[in-house]
């Protein structure tokens, strides 16, 4: 049995070949969570996930979910949800709450991952410009839904999102698609595959095609001004 690279603080990545096949895309083991490792890890197109206790484990799986923009698919009632124009959107105002509630309220049973460690590590990409969440408010303004992730280049790479509300989460991924498309990005990470993302418009794309793809796109920069929303869903329409 293959066993996977302890990495030393500063160790580059292995080659995604040597990630494992069960569990799927499992490459190496350690290393920190320091921006720059995020980043290097980012434009390799390889993600951190573990449940506590660490250390952090880094993952390339194969097959890769991803979401191409033009291909999202806003349903008659997600639509419907829009038009009532009932949320109100925010881009990067409340960064940390949006990482806490999606820790607190995933679905699968693995909140943990989000830890205290990976909230302050994503808090500094954040910081640095490199991390964004979109949030979405009722009514009264309390947050009931949003997403986060790590925007390089032309590719978003989500990481979480979250819902209190019916169709919270579907709304800030429709916020999100109309950030990246008015920026010309070319894809949303979605990691793995879920029923969830593929009623959306998610699709599986093989390893290689992915890192082919990111090669292409992570060094084009899309400008800081895209990241804004109209003031309520029914604007994204």
């Amino acid at each position: 049995m293959r066993r996977i690279r302890q990495l030393d603080h500063g160790e580059p990545f292995p080659p995604s070949s040597a990630a494992l096949d069960y569990p799927n895309g499992l490459l190496a083991a350690g290393g920190g969570l320091s921006p720059e490792r995020l980043l290097h890890a980012y434009r390799r197109g390889i993600f951190p996930w573990y449940e506590e206790p660490q250390p952090v484990l880094w993952w390339t799986p194969d097959p890769r979910s991803v979401l191409f923009p033009e291909e999202l698919h806003v349903s008659r009632s997600l639509r419907k949800t829009l038009r009532s124009d009932r949320f109100g959107l925010a881009v990067d105002r409340d960064f940390e709450r949006v990482m806490r509630e999606c820790a607190t309220l995933r679905g699968d049973g693995l909140g943990t991952w989000i830890d205290e460690d990976m909230t302050a590590a994503y808090g500094r990409l954040h910081r640095l410009g490199h991390a964004h969440s979109i949030e979405v408010h009722d009514s009264d303004g309390a947050l009931v839904g949003g997403l986060y992730g790590v925007a390089l280049g032309r590719v978003f790479f989500g990481e979480s999102m979250f819902s209190r509300r019916d169709d919270a989460s579907k709304v800030a991924l429709v916020g999100l698609v109309d950030i990246l498309r008015r920026g010309e990005f070319h894809m949303i990470d979605c990691q793995v595959e879920s029923a969830h993302l593929n009623s959306l418009g998610a699709r599986n794309i093989g390893r290689l095609d992915f890192e082919q793809r990111l090669a292409q796109t992570v060094d084009i920069e899309a400008g800081d001004d895209i990241w804004r929303l109209p003031a309520s869903c029914g604007g994204l329409l």
